[in-house]
């Protein structure tokens, strides 16, 4: 079932289950991939609250569908099958074909007269999906409330939303969707883990910030003074439960900026990120410049950016769960001043709706530095722009070395046939061979970029 804006209950329910003393993670919509990232020719997976799913394409209903990805039958997972002639999504494994409701309608195996596909046992679990502001969203709750639980977007978007330009990523965290809103609502680590990529030094200063509202459904705050000691202006902050945060902030010199960050919890010690950066612009210019950037550089930089504190995050956590986890994080962060209020603010939201999705799990061991810094798998490969950019890559590179392999050929061949003097010969080859080796020595360098992040943080250089 596709939830739009023509079939969302307009007498909406509250994010989180029916008790006010507790957030299920599992009644909320939740960002599993951006629709620019979705090819209709294959299928695709993602782990959503330790749940495999499968993501595919129904023709016959127009829309994305997403399953849980195992087949009924023998449980092989239904991400390794395809999409057949008749449009069904088929178990690899013996043929089973089922339609986008979730329900089987061929098992090849049975007598004609048989009508087994018909059990509910027979069905894959069907989940309702949504599709808003470019991403591709999941219910992994009870069906039936899906229609009536809004989606969590960004109402600022919506409005005037061609005046928008906007930046986005997705990356797969080794560590937990909490961890990741905690960092991204702590707006006072970003003049020091950021220095020389998004931040500097020399612009810390005490931040003031105060909680506006708090309840079940997350809380808002404000920092009047805002960034850069103030020359930018006041900066809101929201936090949406369970996977939302978002700073607006709007300034003389650059317009309104957005920040916004989805955390969508795949297991203990794992989410995957969606970054999104819009611009409203005052000048159109910054537009025009930003628009010609091909998407996979943004993604780059962004990655960068990510892994600024990727690493000491990952540990981070490790240590909290040693002392006691969330539930002791007064006791395990020491929090002296206002800069602290809205980590404070998000663990006491944890714990008073007991909103941890996996409360009784420990975190994996910790990974080396190498699998932390890997951009390949947690990225690349599912990214349509950065994926298509590293075939590029490596058919440029081929098409270098072959040019200077047929240059060297050809040319002493040619003065058998012409006269050329050996210093044009010597001057041609040299030149060749030069050309092709800082071609082929400057996009190794950019396909590295693709697999792997760099050991040493700009703001230690």
């Amino acid at each position: 079932m596709t939830i739009t804006s023509e079939n969302l209950n307009t007498a909406a329910l509250l994010p989180g289950g029916s008790d006010p003393t507790v957030f299920d993670p599992q009644e909320a919509w939740y960002p599993i991939y951006f629709i620019d990232d979705l090819d209709k020719n294959k299928l695709s997976r993602f782990t959503l609250l330790e749940t495999d799913l499968v993501i595919w394409w129904d023709k016959s209903a127009q829309t994305w569908q997403v399953f849980e990805d195992k087949c009924p039958h023998r449980l092989a997972p239904l991400s390794e099958g395809r999409v057949n002639e008749s449009g069904l999504l088929e178990c690899p494994y013996h043929g089973w074909g089922f339609s986008g409701d979730g329900n089987c309608q061929v098992i090849p195996q049975q007598h004609p007269n048989n009508q087994a596909q018909t059990s509910q046992r027979a069905c894959v679990r069907s989940y309702p999906t949504a599709i808003a502001q470019g991403l591709l969203f999941v219910y992994p709750g009870v069906k039936e409330n899906a229609s009536y639980i809004p989606v969590p977007t960004i109402d600022a978007m919506e409005e005037d939303p061609d005046a928008w330009v906007c930046l986005n990523i997705f990356r797969d965290l080794p560590y937990d969707a909490l961890t990741l809103l905690e960092n991204v609502i702590d707006a006072s680590h970003i003049p020091y883990t950021h220095h020389k990529t998004v931040g500097n030094r020399s612009n810390v200063a005490p931040l003031d910030l105060q909680v506006t509202e708090s309840n079940k459904q997350g809380f808002k705050g404000i920092w009047e003074e805002g960034p850069r000691k103030g020359k930018l202006g006041t900066q809101y902050t929201t936090f949406t439960a369970p996977c939302l945060v978002w700073h607006d902030l709007t300034s003389k010199q650059f317009g309104r900026t957005l920040t916004v960050v989805y955390a969508t919890p795949i297991s203990k010690g794992k989410c995957r990120l969606f970054a999104r950066v819009p611009f409203k612009f005052s000048s159109p210019f910054p537009r025009f410049f930003i628009k010609l950037a091909p998407r996979w550089n943004n993604h780059i930089n962004q990655n960068g950016v990510l892994e600024d504190d990727q690493i000491f995050l990952h540990h981070q956590e490790r240590y909290l769960q040693a002392l006691g986890g969330g539930e002791k994080y007064s006791k395990a962060f020491y929090l002296p001043t206002k800069a602290d209020l809205y980590v404070s603010e998000l663990h006491q939201w944890i714990n008073l709706y007991h909103a941890d999705p996996f409360p009784d799990k420990d975190l994996p061991p910790a990974l080396p530095k190498e699998q932390l810094l890997d951009r390949y798998h947690s990225h690349t490969k599912s990214c349509a722009s950065c994926s298509q950019a590293l075939k590029n890559i490596k058919k440029i590179k081929i098409i270098a070395i072959a040019f200077a392999i047929l240059t060297w050929t050809i040319i002493p061949l040619l003065s058998l046939l012409i006269t050329i003097g050996d210093l044009k010969i010597a001057i041609s080859l040299s030149a060749t061979l030069l050309i092709s080796s800082i071609v082929w020595w400057q996009l190794n360098k950019l396909e590295r970029k693709f697999y792997y992040g760099v050991e040493t943080p700009p703001r230690n250089l």
